[in-house]
């Protein structure tokens, strides 16, 4: 096939930034905040049974001890982990106490998330190895969130300027550049950014967040009226039909709501669809509403993959050998579409319910039935 015939996906607007950014703001706003205490403190579900779950996990004991490191090596699937675990996991931590000091306002758990990223910006100058950029990406995520909470409600924190000087030298300068190998990388890249613009009030990290994020949310999910084949980013050179389909791992049939790496497995997939949910809610909160550009490709494809974790996959879906495993990721996605938006999402609301509280993957997803299941805020 030519190269014309290829649809690349558009370029996005030059700013997306407010003109003010909304703290706090990661994926999780004030008013949502606001709500998760009063139905934790009323009893009310599902928050209750996840405040309890995320409360009797590791990550929030008031003993939990950071690990930080200078330089974090990570290989091909962490190996070698040289402190791989210990970051995304510490940031975890970290979000963890921001939001049961949020629920309790019980000083110990502020004073423990402020312990646990103070330890990491004092140390972490450097990521290396092969999935140094995922690494990267995913500890980044999460640190915004727990940081955003402690700095602009809890308020104490004399080293929040050194660990904003972290997310920019260390995260940021790491992953500017994106990494385009596969989607997941880039769309979880794109949530680390927009997370460490919000918190660093910069608009230029920021905007560089929602253009790679922009661009790549329709290059990840297709639907049929992208035309015959998917959209592609220029980055990943995709100027055959046959480098497409090898691309969506070997995929040759498309309709709504496929992902490009459906094929691969549902967990990978589950990463990337969490990203686009997250980086969506985090605009929301900042004034600039993504769900009508990216919203009905989130919707089908949270359906699209919710159906075959329930079902039987067709045999023209990935030779018939779906490898399912989701992970907790549906609540962001399901909350905007279904109950903010009124879209009927009946097998992602069966997966969804089924399976509540989701709580972890201990990579970047933490919590959100918590944050966001039911929320009406």
């Amino acid at each position: 096939m030519a190269v014309a015939a290829i649809v690349v996906a558009s370029a996005s607007p030059a700013t997306a930034a407010p003109p003010t950014f909304t703290h706090p703001g990661v994926m999780v706003s004030k008013a949502q905040l606001d709500v998760v205490r009063t139905r934790v403190n009323a009893g009310t579900q599902p928050q209750k049974r996840a405040y309890d779950a995320m409360m009797g996990s590791r990550y929030a004991s008031l003993s939990y001890t950071p690990h930080p490191r200078a330089v974090v090596e990570c290989g091909p699937v962490s190996n070698p982990n040289l402190g791989c675990t210990d970051e995304r996991e510490d940031a975890i931590a970290a979000y963890t106490h921001a939001l049961a000091w949020y629920v309790t306002r019980d000083v110990r758990y502020a004073t423990k998330s402020i312990q646990i990223m103070d330890a990491w910006s004092a140390t972490v100058r450097d990521h290396t190895n092969d999935n140094a950029h995922l690494q990267t990406a995913w500890s980044a995520s999460s640190w915004p969130r727990a940081a955003e909470i402690i700095k602009h409600v809890y308020g104490n924190w004399p080293n929040s300027g050194r660990f904003g000087t972290m997310l920019r030298n260390v995260y940021y300068n790491e992953i500017q550049g994106s990494d385009p190998r596969t989607g997941n990388w880039e769309l979880s890249i794109a949530e680390a950014i927009v997370g460490i613009g919000v918190f660093l009030d910069d608009k230029a990290i920021y905007d560089r967040g929602i253009s790679l994020y922009r661009a790549r949310v329709p290059a990840f999910i297709y639907l049929t009226s992208d035309g015959a084949l998917p959209k592609t980013v220029p980055s990943n050179n995709l100027n055959t039909r046959e480098k497409i389909i090898g691309f969506w791992h070997n995929q040759s049939t498309f309709v709504n709501g496929l992902t490009q790496e459906t094929c691969r497995d549902f967990v990978h997939t589950g990463y990337g669809l969490s990203s686009i949910s997250h980086v969506a809610e985090t605009s929301r909160i900042q004034g600039v509403d993504l769900y009508p550009e990216v919203g009905t490709r989130l919707k089908e494809a949270l359906g699209f993959q919710t159906t075959y974790e329930l079902t039987g996959p067709p045999s023209w879906l990935c030779g018939g050998a779906v490898k399912r495993g989701l992970g907790p990721i549906t609540e962001v996605g399901y909350n905007a579409m279904h109950n903010r938006l009124g879209n009927p999402m009946p097998n992602t609301e069966t997966w969804t319910t089924q399976r509540r509280p989701l709580g972890t993957n201990n990579l970047f997803v933490s919590w959100e039935t918590l944050t966001h299941g039911d929320n009406p805020a």
